[in-house]
């Protein structure tokens, strides 16, 4: 009956939200694929049950690429060889995941409607299944148990806005938590948070985040090179970065940008949107303020001519900024000026790079938290404080250098999650006996 009751409340859900849907679909292109797998619960059906399945799940972009390790080295470190599903939720997390997991089959993860995980459970007939973060739905987990499929959740974390909300459904987020076995969070803070929401103390194990793991600290890497040819950058330019981007970020960057060109006419601007399908809007913002453009979803860019201001570079696709922040002499990281509350800061600060934020950080409050507390971080809370951070960086050289340096060892100081991580999900497989599934 519970079941019956959540398929309704997911049916409302849906129908209410529809429209939105379908002007994101037709304006867009989102919600057009994978319907099949959502709805219906189509996933690949597993082909042997020689070779033990692992199902992991991540949301979007950001969980997918923090998956690139965490598989590696199961590979690595299995005895025998293992059959990888991985599922996504958003369609950009899904390409991702198809062009940087290529020897895993992805899927989109089924809707949690009792009929499409009973299918999805029955054709992956999996081992063990692995949830990134925090990813906890009634019909699923209530299936997965009733099938005696060892759920666990890794690298979890639970911001104090789900906290408040969850707590409200203790009742019923007690019984959901205490059917996963095992939760591995990033931090203690997380911990005392889900046994707040009823989770058993034995069940939850603090590992670290896996996001200060697999970050790159190589600067002259093949793709960054390709990106430094495709925007004609010069080696005697100051680039300033902003990433991650949401409105009204975009503007402000370029409000900044003039302040620094204003006072070094050989600086660069580089804007990469946390969604690339604003590409057009961010590109008529550019042009509107009266800079030339190289845009990187066009693939082609015209030879720069010295008469002229160096043009904004806008990299409107999925996947590159990673490689994009080793170009940055500064860097702005979106998604804190308004509500999304922050992007990660880590990838820069890898790098070396001098980074800056918004006041609104609330879903990295810990990453930010270890970065401040050894001046490796800077909070802008106006325009003015994004002006002066970049302006000072290009001015003081040697104090944004040493602000770099402090960034990028406390990253590598915190490493190690993700073997930590791979032991425990080895653990489980190795300690859960294989159970006939194809009820």
């Amino acid at each position: 009956m519970p079941g019956v009751l959540f398929n309704l409340i997911y049916l409302v859900l849906i129908a209410a939200i529809s429209p939105a849907l379908l002007c994101q679909r037709w304006r867009h292109g989102k919600y057009r694929e994978g319907w099949g797998q959502k709805f219906w619960g189509r996933l690949p059906e597993r082909k042997s049950v020689a070779t033990k399945r692992v199902w992991i799940h991540a949301v979007s972009v950001g969980e997918v690429l923090q998956l690139q390790q965490i598989i590696r080295q199961l590979r690595n470190n299995s005895c025998d060889p293992l059959d990888i599903l991985v599922t996504t939720t958003t369609q950009t997390g899904f390409q991702v995941a198809r062009e940087k997991l290529t020897d895993c089959e992805i899927s989109y993860f089924p809707l949690d409607f009792t009929w499409s995980v009973r299918e999805a459970l029955k054709r992956a007939q999996p081992d063990l299944i692995v949830l990134v973060e925090l990813e906890i739905w009634p019909n699923f987990l209530t299936r997965a148990s009733s099938l005696q499929i060892p759920v666990m959740l890794i690298n979890g974390r639970l911001s104090e806005k789900s906290f408040k909300g969850y707590r409200k459904i203790r009742f019923l987020m007690s019984r959901l938590l205490n059917r996963v076995g095992l939760i591995a969070v990033q931090s203690e803070e997380y911990r005392q948070r889900f046994l707040e929401l009823g989770c058993a103390e034995e069940r939850i194990q603090v590992t670290g985040s896996i996001k200060f793991d697999g970050v790159e600290t190589n600067r002259r890497r093949p793709e960054v090179e390709e990106l430094r040819r495709f925007f004609q950058i010069e080696s005697d330019e100051f680039i300033f970065i902003a990433g991650s981007t949401q409105d009204p970020e975009e503007e402000m960057a370029l409000i900044t940008f003039e302040e620094l060109r204003r006072q070094n006419p050989k600086s660069r601007l580089i804007i990469v949107p946390r969604h690339p399908e604003r590409g057009e809007a961010i590109a008529q913002l550019i042009q509107e303020r009266g800079h030339s453009i190289i845009r990187r979803s066009q693939q082609s860019a015209q030879k720069l001519s010295s008469n002229n201001p160096p043009p904004v570079g806008l990299l409107d696709t999925v996947g590159e900024l990673g490689h994009c922040w080793a170009l940055a002499d500064a860097a702005f990281v979106g998604g804190s000026f308004g509500n999304r509350g922050g992007q990660n800061m880590l990838e820069p600060a890898a790098y070396g790079v001098p980074v800056c934020c918004g006041p609104n950080t609330r879903n990295f409050r810990q990453i930010v938290e270890i970065l401040k507390s050894q001046d490796a971080l800077r909070i802008a809370h106006s325009q003015d404080d994004l002006n002066n951070f970049v302006c000072e960086s290009f001015q003081n050289t040697g104090t944004a250098t040493a602000m770099g340096h402090r960034a990028r060892d406390l990253v590598l100081s915190h490493q190690g999650a993700t073997q930590t991580t791979v032991h425990l999900i080895l653990e489980k497989l190795g300690e859960e006996r294989r159970v006939n599934r194809a009820a």
